[in-house]
């Protein structure tokens, strides 16, 4: 008999969102579909979403895990406001879930896992599957696990490890229902699998078996499509990457490009853990991974690293950026180059280690003991923290500095495409090292003074330990200017901390862009991973023909040099933040302009629409 093809519907975009226990393997599901997505050439945003304890409580409302996909025919900014689908794997994800959809949303509900215990876990007193609660929505009830088991029992596999693969049989569903391609997850599960041949044959039957429930069930009378955005991008290869692996591949890069050896002095901590996991992988690259026994040990031997001449980084989030300040303070006095990456999350203290945030700015700026600059940095979307990781690099290198720069957890887990770049398109980062004396004294015996400046960048020498002639005194006692003797004098103290500050203020940054087609009266400015929501708000806001300016910031400290005649043009700046205003504070008190911060600290990353609706008001705000 031979099956009537089911109709299609052309879309231009799917806001996709697998909810389930965290140990039903969301995060896995959503990756493999985003990567099928990204072979197939749409544009793509994502947002996991994931409890902090390895193993939450299973069929809670804490414990639900959930990956969202939001994929285009056309350029796109965002994950998505809320889900057009909803893949719920037992009570507690549509629990958890359910406030987020729109009505006429699509819910696909594994109804075996609808058990009168799983539904008082969390509340339901009745089934909502059946009360009409969910009248207003497109309901699928598929029962996952009997169909995952049942595409199983050929397998020698005990009943509880057939159901692992419920998930692959989602993932088959949803691949047919959006017409991805299936061939890259067929060779991942090979591949993942290999050692256990009978696992990985079960995990491709089922996904085969979600494929082919979609093409014959009734319940699924139409499949749908999204067509490549062929237009959004420029010409170019392309791939999928999230922020951290951008951030990785940043400092590789770095490292080849200023023909050092990279060194990553780090301690494990969410959500940073992924770059040393990454960079562990790369020896090939002459990379060096060291996990240290904590976090002030991690960057003491990052320090030491570029003590003896190497490119040298330590990754952190929040509460290891505290530990590490004294050592940052260290690199501050002693002029090297060092990365400090900071991973945002949620605090304070332990706060929200897998949320994001972004209120780290100022413990960046100032979370140091005495007159500490240190310049800052950010990101403002994943596949922007390869170039970020470059521009930190030149920095350090250039001006003999510890830079900072603040990446966040929407970010680093967040994914979207990338374009390769060619090697010729990269910086050049090469250093010379002081090979010799570099200091005539009066009687004319040439001498080495680590503390003689570039009278442009007031840089001082990076002289490599060992090397005949050019032995040198290091350490945290102030030093006396040129020669790096110790000194307690009061006017070489004064003199070298406005030297030291200086020399961050004259840091050659680019002059902030400002979008503004129309000669708007508001601006909104944004940091970070905001950039994102931001602009898509704005182009909601254009659209609708409202005139709104936009300008968003890499360099934080130094600013750049134009924003103060910038944020005087407007009579409204609006500046959205992750926090309680710490980019609005430092504005204010550097430029006095009345700037209004927009916050928000959920842990979540803003919503295209309430910021729109918020930058709305204030342009007609008279």
């Amino acid at each position: 008999m031979s099956l009537q093809a089911k109709p299609v519907t052309r879309l231009d975009r799917v806001v996709i969102r697998f909810a389930g226990d965290s140990g039903d393997g969301m995060q896995l599901t959503g990756d493999r579909f985003t990567s099928e997505t990204a072979t197939f050439g749409n544009d793509l945003s994502t947002l996991p979403n994931f409890p902090a304890e390895i193993r939450a409580p299973a069929g809670t409302l804490p414990g639900v895990s959930s990956f969202q996909l939001h994929f285009a025919d056309h350029d796109i900014l965002t994950p998505g406001d809320a889900p057009n689908v909803l893949v719920a794997m037992n009570p507690a994800a549509l629990k958890a879930n359910i406030g987020d959809l729109p009505r006429g949303a699509e819910i696909i509900v594994n109804t075996d896992e609808f058990t009168k215990r799983a539904m008082q876990k969390v509340g339901y007193a009745a089934s909502p599957l059946e009360d009409g609660s969910l009248d207003g929505y497109s309901l699928h009830p598929v029962p996952l696990t009997t169909l995952t088991v049942e595409a199983l029992k050929e397998f020698d596999l005990s009943r509880k490890e057939a159901e692992r693969s419920k998930n692959m049989f989602a993932l088959g569903l949803l691949s047919w229902m959006y017409h991805r391609p299936t061939a890259g997850t067929e060779r991942f599960l090979k591949t993942k699998f290999a050692k256990k041949p009978e696992i990985m044959k079960a995990n491709l039957a089922a996904f085969h078996a979600g494929w082919n429930f979609g093409e014959t069930t009734e319940d699924f009378a139409v499949s749908y499509e999204v067509a490549p955005a062929a237009t959004a991008f420029p010409t170019g290869t392309y791939r999928n990457i999230s922020g951290n692996l951008a951030l990785s591949y940043g400092l590789i890069s770095a490292s080849r490009q200023a023909d050092l050896p990279l060194f990553l002095g780090s301690y494990p901590i969410t959500p940073a853990s992924d770059i040393l996991h990454e960079l562990s992988r790369h020896k090939n690259f002459g990379v060096r991974t060291f996990q240290a026994e904590d976090e002030i040990a991690g960057i003491g031997a990052a320090l030491g690293a570029a003590f003896g001449g190497s490119f040298a980084v330590t990754t952190t989030s929040g509460p290891g950026v505290a530990l590490k300040s004294e050592t940052i303070g260290l690199a501050v006095s002693l002029e090297l180059p060092l990365l400090v990456i900071d991973i945002q999350r949620g605090g304070p203290s332990t706060g929200l280690p897998t949320k994001t945030e972004q209120a780290d700015l100022l413990q960046a700026m100032f979370g140091r003991n005495g007159e500490a600059p240190v310049p800052v940095i950010a990101p403002k979307t994943p596949a922007d923290c390869f170039d970020a990781a470059l521009e930190a690099a030149r920095i350090a290198l250039t001006y003999r500095t510890p830079v900072m720069l603040l990446s966040d957890g929407y970010l680093a887990n967040g994914s979207e495409p990338w374009r390769i770049p060619d090697v010729d398109e990269l910086p050049d980062l090469t250093v010379q090292f002081t090979q010799g004396p570099n200091h005539t004294l009066d009687d004319g015996t040439e001498v080495f003074w680590p503390y003689k400046r570039d009278p442009q960048t007031l840089a001082r020498p990076w002289a490599i330990p060992g090397t005949p002639g050019l032995e040198h005194r290091i350490g945290g006692i102030e030093k006396q200017d040129g020669t790096g003797n110790i000194s307690y004098d009061p006017a070489n103290h004064d003199f070298m901390v406005r030297t030291r500050q200086a020399k961050i203020d004259g840091i050659d940054v680019p002059d902030v862009e400002v979008d503004d087609p129309h000669e708007a009266r508001t601006l909104v400015l944004g940091w970070g991973s905001t950039y994102g929501p931001i602009t898509a708000a704005v182009r909601r806001l254009r659209t609708a023909g409202e005139s709104i300016a936009q300008a968003h910031l890499r360099h934080l400290n130094p600013f750049p040099r134009n924003l103060g005649a910038v944020l005087s043009r407007y009579e409204h700046v609006v500046v959205p933040e992750m926090n309680l205003g710490q980019l609005s504070t430092l504005l204010r008190a550097r430029y006095l302009v009345d700037v209004r911060p927009f916050t928000q600290v959920n842990g979540m990353p803003f919503k295209e629409e309430r910021l729109a609706h918020a930058l709305e008001a204030t342009i007609h705000d008279h």
